[in-house]
């Protein structure tokens, strides 16, 4: 009997020692380096939000990604709004004077410096991860932007 709970003990041990590796792996794995990453599509801001008011469904298979490694976007427009998270990460706004909605391009901690470099009505392409799309909220009557993260200015 007592052998059976040493080897009971040793598997337990064993399973916790190897899930926590493996846990310690995952935690500390590179991030994904979006900017160096290839580009899935280059489209204007306009059209981006035009395609999740038309039809959101198709545009979530189309721009999004189950697996977690959503679509890498390029996205040119008219910036709108310049503003700072609670996280202090910039946000520029990208939208049209007849857009109903816009896109919310979220800047990391290492590209926020390059925001400096732009001003609101300036036109500019920005690369980044598209994580939600635009949307009606009728509870709320308005329209919800497109969010972009990671984001950085394409020289």
């Amino acid at each position: 009997m007592k052998k059976k709970m040493k080897i009971v003990a040793i598997v337990i041990s064993s399973a916790i020692v190897i899930g926590s590796a493996v846990g310690l792996y995952m935690f500390n794995m590179p991030h994904r380096n979006v900017q160096n990453a290839s580009t899935d599509f280059s489209l204007t801001a306009s059209q981006l939000v035009a395609d999740y008011l038309e039809d959101p469904t198709k545009a979530n298979e189309k721009y999004l990604a189950d697996d977690g490694d959503s679509k890498v976007l390029e996205i040119k427009g008219t910036v709108a709004k310049i503003s700072e998270d609670f996280n202090g990460q910039k946000v520029v706004l990208l939208q049209g004077n007849t857009d109903k909605a816009g896109v919310n391009c979220t800047f990391t901690h290492e590209t926020n410096t390059n925001v400096s470099t732009i001003q609101v009505g300036q036109t500019v392409t920005i690369k980044g991860v598209i994580r939600s799309g635009a949307s009606y909220d009728e509870d709320l009557e308005m329209y919800e932007n497109v969010v972009i993260e990671k984001s950085d200015l394409v020289k």
